[in-house]
């Protein structure tokens, strides 16, 4: 669903559009022919956080806004940061979040532009203080960069994934949560052993849910949650079906999508 720019701020944006999340809960403007357009991994990632959270989120390359947002709208007492690297996507944030649509999150969110990446001083520099937030999400570049390469640069650097990445994003986490703190990436399948391995030793009780297009077909995501400082055993959960058999979104798939469930069920 999209609406026409009705703010001065999406007035000064390249093309874009204005599309309505959770049912127009939440709007987020994002940018037409370039960049990050988010969809239904933003909303799953979102979903990872318990609805009942009322702390302080972190949304690791937050592009236009789209897991951040999904967050305050469904926990109505957490306050979220929107972190991105490129000042492009900041600047989308910064018209999401003042589109009239999103008066009532407003005052619940930020945009912080910063390199997740960085580590130490020059992270706490950036605006990324240690043991500051409750929880951390994050949507990081998966794709390999042999995969369905793109001459649009802002769009590669939003999807292809860097050499070490999981390990940097996944340290800075662990720096910037507060023990018991808790954090949730969505990545391919084949990315699983590199997150567990960055998640050694920093998180525990690592909870995995796998996404599957339809019934008997292999997963084409994964959603991994975890505790920092924790050190209870992983739990492998139930897998999420899109898709039914009349490839119809399936009706918990619709509600995540939607915002009407969590993917873990709290």
């Amino acid at each position: 669903m999209t609406d026409e720019p009705t703010s001065a701020a999406d007035t000064e944006l390249p093309p874009h559009t204005v599309d309505a999340f959770h049912r127009g809960e939440f709007w987020l403007v994002q940018p037409r022919d370039t960049g990050h357009r988010a969809g239904m991994d933003a909303l799953m990632l979102a979903a990872a956080v318990p609805g009942s959270f009322a702390g302080r989120l972190a949304d690791f390359g937050a592009g236009a806004g789209a897991a951040g947002l999904a967050v305050a709208a469904r926990c109505r007492q957490a306050k979220v940061q929107l972190v991105e690297l490129t000042t492009e996507m900041a600047r989308f944030a910064e018209a999401t979040l003042a589109h009239p649509g999103n008066t009532s999150l407003r005052d619940r969110a930020a945009v912080l532009v910063a390199d997740v990446g960085l580590s130490g001083k020059a992270r706490t520099e950036a605006g990324l203080t240690d043991a500051s937030l409750d929880f951390v999400i994050m949507n990081p570049p998966f794709n390999p960069a042999h995969h369905r390469p793109t001459p649009d640069a802002l769009k590669r650097q939003a999807h292809v994934m860097e050499d070490g990445l999981f390990e940097s994003w996944l340290r800075s986490a662990a720096a910037v949560v507060k023990p018991r703190g808790g954090l949730a990436i969505i990545a391919r399948p084949e990315q699983l052993a590199a997150i567990l391995s960055a998640l050694d030793g920093r998180f525990g009780k690592a909870e995995i849910v796998p996404v599957h297009p339809r019934a008997g077909a292999a997963a084409i995501r994964v959603i991994v949650r975890a505790v920092r400082a924790s050190r209870a055993p992983l739990t492998l959960c139930p897998p999420l079906v899109l898709r039914d058999a009349g490839d119809s979104f399936s009706q918990r798939a619709d509600d995540i999508s939607n915002g009407r469930a969590s993917l873990f069920g709290d």
